[in-house]
């Protein structure tokens, strides 16, 4: 018999969790810790976690993420406390500041990078037993009345697996330009330039979010950590050091990637101003395109959760967040039971959250995105909500647990 005759290995879970990033790995660390049995999780990803954890694109995570992976056990790692969140319309009158001490928590969110959650998230799931299967590629899902049977193959040794599981989640979003459109799509028109910069009058822990007329330009700060400084040293950040997420229209984008590093800075400066001083350094930048892909539909025995259920702009940071929410919420449902019924539930349950947070990344990424009269109402909505202490709580409340 020859290795492409060899019949399948046949395995069989309760939960098949497509996707090792954050969510994907969240969820199988709480459905164990909340009773299900870590070998009835299976966990498939095509890269290995050594892979993952090298990532270096930087997340914003918010309080209340913070909470949940406490829950989790993947806390503390590597971070920049967010105490203040300033937002201002480019050429309007009109700012608001968000501060942690107003809103009566520790922080409003934290930067980190990508790598250092995925570790963290790694070493819980290792911990925990579960079983992982990576790197592997899902070929195959055939959902049938009483199981759902995916075809896997190892990607190391190009066997293949047949996995039969009572429930499938899918945590694999993907980028926005190579995913398969769902009922909810817009292209937006923006690409988002992502960097890591510095400036020469930092101000510690606030972050910024300006509305410019191609898109909004968001500055993370990622220098000191909250755990320390020798996080500090370990993740690498240096003090007055941002993350950068600069989103403009595409041809725009191409002309500043192509810059040198001083003419690029020089661009960003005149873009966001001069309240952190002056910018002096740029790492080498990458672009993505940008745009709303959604469907929060589940058939009776798959679901999709994170970015697999909702990808969205990046303004406001509510991406990881949001999905980390539906891992929650999914992970209480199917400790009750791993059945289609609590699928249906986590549905009914996500529903007014996540429609409220695609609205409101929506309607921030296109109404604010031009040059027209009406961006005045902005500046001017800006100062109201920095004079009206409970509109600034609303907004906090949004940013940092969703809608409740």
């Amino acid at each position: 018999m020859t290795d492409h005759d060899t019949p399948p290995v046949t395995l069989s879970c309760d939960v098949a969790i497509c996707g090792a990033g954050p969510a994907g790995m969240a969820l199988a660390a709480l459905l164990a810790k909340r009773g299900i049995p870590a070998h009835r999780i299976a966990l498939i990803d095509a890269k290995t976690l050594a892979q993952s954890s090298a990532d270096p694109r930087s997340l914003a995570l918010s309080w209340g993420s913070r909470q949940i992976l406490e829950d989790i056990g993947a806390w503390p790692f590597a971070g920049t406390a967010i105490n203040e969140i300033h937002v201002s319309r480019r050429g309007q009158f009109g700012r608001s500041m968000i501060t942690s001490t107003e809103q009566g928590v520790p922080a409003l969110g934290y930067v980190t990078r990508y790598g250092d959650i995925v570790k963290a998230l790694g070493a819980v799931c290792e911990a925990a037993g579960i079983a992982t299967q990576r790197p592997a590629r899902v070929d195959a899902l055939d959902e049938l009345d009483d199981e759902v049977v995916l075809t896997i193959t190892d990607l190391a040794t190009g066997a293949a697996r047949s996995l039969h599981a009572g429930l499938v989640v899918q945590a694999e979003g993907g980028l926005f330009n190579e995913q398969q459109d769902r009922a909810q799509r817009r292209d937006y028109g923006q690409t988002a330039i992502i960097a890591q910069v510095r400036s020469s009058r930092a101000i510690a822990h606030r972050a910024y979010e300006r509305f410019t007329d191609e898109g909004p330009l968001a500055l993370l700060p990622q220098g000191e950590a909250h755990v320390g400084a020798q996080a500090a040293v370990h993740s690498g950040a240096r003090s007055g050091e941002y993350s950068l997420v600069w989103c403009v229209r595409p041809a725009r984008a191409e002309q500043l990637l192509a810059l040198d590093d001083q003419a690029f800075l020089a661009q960003l400066g005149e873009a966001f101003g001069d309240r952190v001083g002056r910018f002096t350094y740029a790492s080498p930048r990458l672009g993505f395109p940008l745009g709303l892909n959604a469907d929060a539909r589940t058939t009776a025995r798959t679901v999709a959760i994170g970015n697999a259920a909702q990808t969205l702009h990046p303004v406001a940071g509510q991406g990881l967040n949001l999905g980390l929410r539906d891992v929650t919420v999914l992970a209480r449902l199917l400790a009750q039971g791993a059945t289609p019924q609590m699928l249906a539930q986590f549905t009914a349950a996500r529903q007014q959250d996540r429609s409220t947070t695609v609205r409101l990344t929506d309607t921030m990424a296109r109404v604010f995105a031009n040059n027209s009269p009406a961006q005045a109402l902005l500046g001017l909505s800006l100062a109201a909500i920095d004079v009206v202490g409970p509109a600034r709580s609303v907004l906090a409340e949004l940013m940092m647990y969703g809608r409740r």
